[in-house]
């Protein structure tokens, strides 16, 4: 296996030139026959966590998946576009993403995933045997991974491993985020476990237009003007995270990888191919503050005194209830526009500020945070 990460400067997304991109990528590693064969079913896992405009850049651009899909159905092989949104309805996400109509040009299937089944844990330093994802997922011949690149008010970035999420079928996303309370470093060794055992074949990281700042849905574009495409997503993604000039200590995922002793850990500047080189870095990336700073014991009253909490904007706030119905552990209520947090219970799982479609779910740091920061 090439064990090169693959980045292709990109600035736009006329589809003739994606697809000379993505065709460029994949001749890298030998073309698309090294991944898969004629007659396989392929899993293309967009990135369509809730239902948004393109321009909000949220999703993965649907001229990426297109151009992915086509290059496969050439080939031979058997495409079909996947994901499972948080909460929202998955046919209007995809059709308001445009993935829907890739998918009716292209006259393949785009299904949600559904139908939770075990997954198969293969992996030795697997922290959790127990893990369900679709069983579209399990009964795909490959699974290639179409991430966006962005940043993530919870995990600090979103990018090719933590899409591989979205194969937890809908409201078991919830439950795992209630499980998992407080501690970043839990739920980015599910993010790897789910990651090491699903083992998609590709990943492709759309950051032709991303997103920084309060990501992964209220944040802004942000051209980083990329394409970026790896067999090794961790490798890729912890490449990502240096670039867009965020803290490895801060990043949950790096943290997880390295108490598994995982060999990506190590950024070899062999590693990268393509046009940035191990000196590149985006310039102004908003990276999220991060909501929990680990200065003192893991004690749950000092953690929530260290942890930002959701608070509401209510003249933002259209009434649609989202929040409320994401919210895994109860602990907010919403009546005509109006919500009521209960903290004793916020995990701080930040899942109301993601689902929130028009930013009406802010942060506030605790006396505590600010008293430290002076």
């Amino acid at each position: 296996m090439n064990e090169k990460i693959y980045i292709l400067k990109q600035d736009n997304y006329n589809y003739d030139e994606i697809f000379k991109a993505v065709e460029k990528m994949f001749n890298f590693y030998g073309g698309v026959g090294n991944f898969v064969k004629p007659g396989e079913t392929v899993l293309l896992k967009t990135n369509l966590v809730a239902c948004h405009d393109i321009e909000r850049r949220v999703t993965t651009d649907p001229n990426v998946v297109k151009a992915v899909a086509e290059i496969l159905i050439n080939h031979g092989a058997k495409p079909f576009i996947a994901d499972s949104p948080g909460i929202d309805n998955f046919n209007r996400a995809a059709q308001k993403a445009g993935i829907k109509k890739i998918a009716d040009e292209l006259n393949i299937n785009c299904v949600e995933l559904v139908d939770p089944v075990n997954l198969n844990i293969t992996s030795s330093n697997a922290d959790y045997k127990n893990i369900q994802v679709s069983r579209s997922v399990i009964e795909a011949d490959k699974i290639i991974s179409l991430a966006k690149m962005k940043t993530h008010g919870q995990m600090l970035l979103t990018l090719g491993v933590k899409n591989l999420f979205g194969c937890v079928p809908g409201r078991l996303k919830s439950g795992w985020h209630y499980n998992v309370g407080l501690n970043r470093e839990r739920f980015a060794a599910l993010l790897l476990d789910i990651y090491l055992n699903v083992k998609p074949v590709f990943t492709i990281v759309d950051g032709v237009i991303g997103m920084d700042g309060d990501g992964p849905t209220s944040g802004d574009p942000y051209n980083f003007n990329i394409l970026a495409g790896a067999c090794d997503a961790l490798k890729l993604d912890f490449w990502l995270c240096k670039f867009m000039g965020a803290k490895f200590e801060e990043y949950p995922l790096y943290n997880a990888a390295l108490k598994k002793n995982l060999p990506e850990c190590n950024l070899n500047p062999e590693d990268l191919a393509g046009d940035l080189d191990q000196n590149f870095k985006f310039e102004n990336v908003n990276i999220p503050e991060t909501r929990s700073m680990r200065l003192l014991p893991k004690i749950p009253f000092i953690e929530k005194l260290m942890t930002s909490k959701p608070v509401h904007i209510p003249e933002k706030c259209i009434g649609c209830g989202r929040c409320e119905e994401m919210c895994a552990a109860g602990a907010l209520k919403h009546h005509n526009k109006k919500l009521t947090f209960d903290y004793s219970k916020c995990i701080r799982c930040y899942c109301c500020h993601e689902m929130c479609p028009v930013k009406a779910i802010e942060f506030k740091q605790s006396w505590l945070v600010k008293l430290l920061s002076r």
